[in-house]
């Protein structure tokens, strides 16, 4: 038995940011050093993401995760003793094989998950290194630090459906540093809420921690985001730029999206071009699910349309697997790829998502969840894998601020490489390697 062979794994119930239980997972190595993680949970899900176990029944709203709990106590605590830490790929494919199912539905991903990443804790521990730092050297990749996007308006799923679009965001590729971006958000958030409260329409903050939306419009939320990029003495379209999150399948019915908010219905056509419309009246870079996760017509289109010009993101359309990136890329639809952990259940397959994105020169974004905890490990995959940039929710509650606080620590380490910045809207800037 090597120094790094795990001598045992351990999962409690914990809390997550919306108050639901989660999992937290603890392994220890022969060496002596411990790696702890926690998985994240979605509440807008893609149909063909990796499921979490959840108890069902009355009790905590069904959302309990005892099940999940104590297959990681049993199952995979007895499947990975022995196994060495430092050969994440052997380990993850254990918890695959275990498994047995496409969807982890046998395990549940809110168990592989947090076990795969605790394991990734306790290897890095063990070599006495950055966590970031063995992630670049099991994945070759030389690190970076990422451009961060951060939600302002949260909408969708997010915030009670109060507007359709899910996430109105800012980046500022023209930033110099990682805090330099921070803190031009900073004053974009201020000066949004200012705004808001003036004309009396601030009510708080949505899930991720970006403003509550009182809006009668989606529009009128990108002409308000307008308004506060000028409001903190910023030209939009310079050095700060518009991402948007439409998160399509979460009002998509029958092939027709609905725009509650709007009281009006669209066809995929009708919703291209209104999108269309928003990226040429405004300085919008990126775009995420754009169409529903089964318009696969419709992202085609969508991306023949605006690829060239924008960034576009699938999350819900291709839910961190890698066999979908490679479809994607022969359909050409899209240009970028979300990677969430708990959708593909383990670190390798999000990996190797990852991996599969550049081979198409897609470009990557890590992401948080909507249910996120103290958690920062997202932060060390961004940065270790070269990602590129790293969206975590808003600039504020305290299980988000963990992540950018994170990042900043990490900028200051020797060897974290250069923060990733470019040319905003000269078209490459988010193609720039």
């Amino acid at each position: 038995m090597s120094d790094s062979s795990i001598t045992r794994v351990a999962a409690r119930r914990i809390w997550d940011s919306r108050g639901n239980p989660t999992i937290e997972v603890e392994v220890s190595l022969s060496s002596g050093v411990t790696g702890r993680a926690i998985a994240p949970a979605g509440a807008s899900r893609g149909s063909r993401e990796a499921i979490d176990l959840r108890d069902g029944g009355s009790v905590l709203g069904g959302n309990d995760v005892q099940r999940a709990v104590a297959n990681v106590n049993k199952s995979i605590a007895a499947a990975l003793t022995g196994m060495n830490a430092v050969e994440q790929g052997e380990v993850d494919a254990a918890l695959i094989a275990l498994d047995g199912t496409p969807l982890k539905s046998t395990l549940g991903a809110n168990a592989t998950v947090a076990a795969s990443m605790a394991v990734l804790h306790a290897a890095a521990a063990d070599k006495q290194c950055p966590l970031w730092q063995h992630i670049a050297d099991i994945s070759g990749q030389t690190p970076s630090v990422p451009l961060p996007e951060i939600q302002i308006f949260g909408g969708g799923a997010h915030a009670g459906r109060r507007v359709d679009v899910q996430d109105f965001m800012i980046m500022v590729p023209g930033a110099e540093s990682f805090d330099e971006a921070l803190e031009v958000t900073s004053e974009i958030y201020r000066a949004a809420g200012a705004i808001m409260g003036a004309k009396g329409r601030l009510a708080g903050v949505a899930d991720e921690g970006g403003w509550w939306p009182q809006f009668d419009s989606n529009e009128e939320a990108l002409e308000t985001l307008m308004q506060a990029i000028e409001a903190a003495g910023e030209t939009p379209g310079d050095r700060v730029v518009i991402s948007l999150d439409i998160a399509a399948s979460e009002f998509s019915v029958n092939g027709r999206y609905k725009l509650a908010l709007e009281d009006r219905e669209l066809d995929t056509e009708q919703m291209i071009m209104l999108l269309g419309q928003w990226i040429d009246n405004y300085p919008i870079v990126s775009i995420e699910d754009p169409l529903a996760e089964d318009d696969r017509d419709g992202m085609i289109a969508f991306t023949q349309e605006y690829g060239e010009r924008i960034q576009i993101i699938g999350d819900d359309y291709l839910v961190t697997n890698e066999r979908l990136v490679h479809q994607a890329a022969d359909d050409r639809a899209c240009n970028a790829v979300l990677i969430k952990v708990n959708q593909s259940g383990t670190v390798s397959e999000s990996m190797a998502c990852l991996s599969a994105a550049s081979e198409h020169r897609y470009r990557g974004v890590v992401s948080a969840r909507s249910g996120e905890t103290e958690d920062v490990t997202i932060c060390h995959l961004a940065v270790g894998l070269d990602a590129g940039q790293l969206k975590v929710g808003s600039f504020t509650r305290s299980e988000r601020m963990a992540k950018w606080n994170e990042c900043l620590r990490i900028a200051d380490q020797p060897g974290a490489g250069s923060f990733v910045q470019g040319a905003p809207l000269d078209g490459t800037w988010w193609a720039r390697r």
